[in-house]
């Protein structure tokens, strides 16, 4: 009897009883400890045959749904949370709908009655469900968008063909250096989580050395990757330092050979192509390396397309989550622990230079440097020759 259900206790004391003849009734009660109405009931429902059902209460059973019963609730309730009419002015929450409790508050002031459950569960009837904000919306794009990625995919391709190397540049997003909270999750013992700060302030006795900056180079032939930890700031100088130290570290030993280096980079930030200190400094890197460097721009607001991005900094922050970031060693020391399935290898390395901000490059310092703009797009794509003597 504990493993039935409702029904299929009544069904099989009724057939029982039934069984059982005259008498059969009075042990079933005594037998089973159920009333004698229930089982004067299952008997007759033995007897007018019962046919197979998952049901446990007969048909019929139970309130009236709050639909019914309140004419107008589910239309008020639409209005409220449609995104046509949600955002505006008229509306007594606009933007602000955050959860069902605030619903059921605004259906109360209408004179309605509904908690949040019930809120919760007509708004699944009605299609809805929680949902973030999707970004698929680029905005107005460059109009030789397309032009220029197959121009910077073509001559990838080249540069990959003829054993030279190509790597992709950009700075990582920074990080606070400190016992903080980093999101995901790690294996920890039940109950035990590790203990952080509250607040994710940054810590004021470490100053401008508060956060961790990291700048990786991504080699697209060997799928390996170099990332420079600064503390300082994100400026051209730390950019080239940071090309510079791969390839004193890596790049020169995968190709010993090389003559010519391709750098696909953002339109932006420390390596855009709108600074002057980058070219600056790579005309001094060219100099440095006896290499000609090419620079290809991936168009504005197209920088989530960077190979590094999805090649190297994402499992990066795959690798460290739900691990504070305490320290410039403990950083360090997560990216170079980074692999994946495909082979993907990184080395990492403390960058303990302090880089000043905001260096001017004058026009004539710019004229020395020997850039020759490329045919298509030269803002964006330019090559630098090892002859610059600053």
């Amino acid at each position: 009897m504990p493993h039935l259900g409702e029904r299929q206790r009544r069904v099989a004391a009724g057939a029982l009883a039934e069984a059982l003849g005259r008498g059969g009734q009075a042990f079933v009660v005594e037998a089973s400890a159920m009333s004698t109405s229930t089982v004067s009931r299952a008997v007759r429902e033995v007897r007018a045959g019962v046919e197979p059902s998952h049901r446990q209460r007969a048909e019929g059973g139970g309130d009236r749904p709050a639909v019914v019963k309140q004419p107008g609730l589910a239309e008020a309730l639409d209005e409220l949370v449609h995104p046509s009419t949600r955002g505006s002015p008229t509306s007594a929450l606009r933007w602000t709908l955050k959860s069902t409790y605030q619903l059921a508050r605004e259906l109360a002031a209408q004179g309605f009655k509904a908690s949040a459950e019930l809120v919760r569960r007509l708004l699944h009837q009605m299609g809805y469900s929680l949902q973030a904000p999707a970004k698929q919306n680029e905005g107005t794009s460059h109009p030789d968008r397309d032009a220029q990625f197959a121009y910077l995919n073509g001559l990838a391709q080249e540069f990959l063909d003829a054993g030279e190397p190509a790597v992709s540049v950009d700075t990582k997003k920074k990080e606070l250096i400190g016992n903080y909270a980093n999101k995901g999750t790690e294996w920890q013992p039940a109950g035990e989580p590790q203990r952080v700060n509250v607040h994710d302030f940054a810590d004021r006795s470490l100053g401008e050395f508060a956060k961790a900056i990291g700048y990786g180079v991504y080699d697209l032939a060997n799928n390996d990757g170099w990332v420079s930890v600064g503390d300082t700031a994100d400026t051209a100088e730390f950019a080239v330092n940071s090309i510079a130290r791969w390839w004193d570290t890596l790049g020169q030993q995968r190709f010993p050979d090389a003559t010519r280096l391709l750098i696909t980079a953002d339109a932006g930030g420390s390596n855009g192509y709108r600074p002057r200190a980058w070219k600056w400094f790579l005309a001094r890197l060219a100099a440095d390396t006896g290499l000609e460097i090419t620079v290809v721009h991936y168009p504005p607001g197209t920088s989530k397309w960077n190979k590094i991005e999805h090649r190297l900094f994402s499992f990066i922050t795959m690798n460290w989550r739900g691990r504070p970031l305490t320290d410039i060693a403990t950083i360090v020391e997560l990216i170079a622990s980074t692999t994946t399935q495909t082979g993907l290898t990184v080395q990492a390395a403390h960058d303990p230079n302090w880089y000043q901000r905001g260096i001017k490059i004058t026009d004539k310092q710019m004229k020395q440097i020997p850039l020759q703009p490329h045919q298509w797009h030269g803002e964006w794509n330019y090559t630098i020759t090892p002859n610059h003597a600053t």
